[in-house]
């Protein structure tokens, strides 16, 4: 395998084929790839010397490295958990300020009446924020300051996928009754943008309980090792 004529190198190649087949937040995969990439680009500077070829040396730390079908599990791992926190916390922040625009709305007042069908639609929404809200916030202690002390449990991560998911569901919802709901109220530009508001959060807590649901459904498998380089 080459690039331009000139041969591949192996611990690109290593961390390129670590990288696809792995999922979570960018910004964790990236600093977990590129921590693993140098530790093994060191390990193949230590086999490196005047009597171990390159390629022969790259060979030599991967297998002390383990191949990233064996580091897979274990990233992934690592990932999920940060991919479910990242989650919760779109849910913990977004749900409580959610609800404080839906209160606006939904408080009686002069001008600020729903129609009764919207009311009960928002309420019940609301309900399910609130839960998604509390829920947010105890994964987040425990993948947190209590994770120092407990271990994270394993169902962790499928608890916040899911969770995620109905908040996102929930907002969806919400969007579309407030916006149906907008011509009728008297006070319809508040209602309208509690709408939009509630829309470009459902865009990210849907997206992240998306990439959370992928996380602990698992990746794609490692496509095979390449032979070594210049073989």
């Amino acid at each position: 395998m080459s690039t331009h004529g000139r041969p591949a190198d192996p611990v690109e190649d290593y961390a390129a084929t670590l990288a696809a087949a792995l999922h979570g937040p960018a910004r964790a995969k990236a600093r977990l790839v590129e921590e693993i990439r140098d530790g093994l680009a060191d390990t193949v500077a230590a086999y490196h010397g005047p009597d171990t070829p390159y390629h022969v040396a790259a060979r030599e730390a991967v297998r002390e490295f383990g191949t990233p079908a064996e580091l897979v599990p274990g990233c992934q791992r690592e990932l999920t958990i940060a991919q479910a926190r990242h989650t919760a916390r779109a849910v913990a922040l977004t749900a409580p300020f959610l609800m404080f625009c839906w209160y606006l709305i939904l408080t009686p007042g002069e001008g600020r009446q729903l129609p009764h069908a919207a009311q009960v639609v928002a309420l019940h929404l609301a309900g399910v924020a609130v839960t998604a809200a509390l829920l947010g916030a105890v994964m987040l202690a425990v993948t947190g300051t209590l994770a120092r002390r407990l271990p994270t449990p394993r169902r962790l991560p499928q608890v916040a996928a899911w969770t995620g998911t109905a908040a996102g569901t929930a907002m969806a919802l919400a969007t579309a009754t407030l916006l149906v709901a907008s011509p009728l109220a008297a006070n319809w530009p508040l209602v309208a943008l509690a709408g939009l508001l509630t829309a470009a959060s459902h865009g990210v807590v849907a997206s992240s309980a998306r990439v959370c649901r992928r996380c602990v459904r698992g990746g794609p498998s490692v496509p095979p090792e390449p032979g070594p380089a210049g073989t």
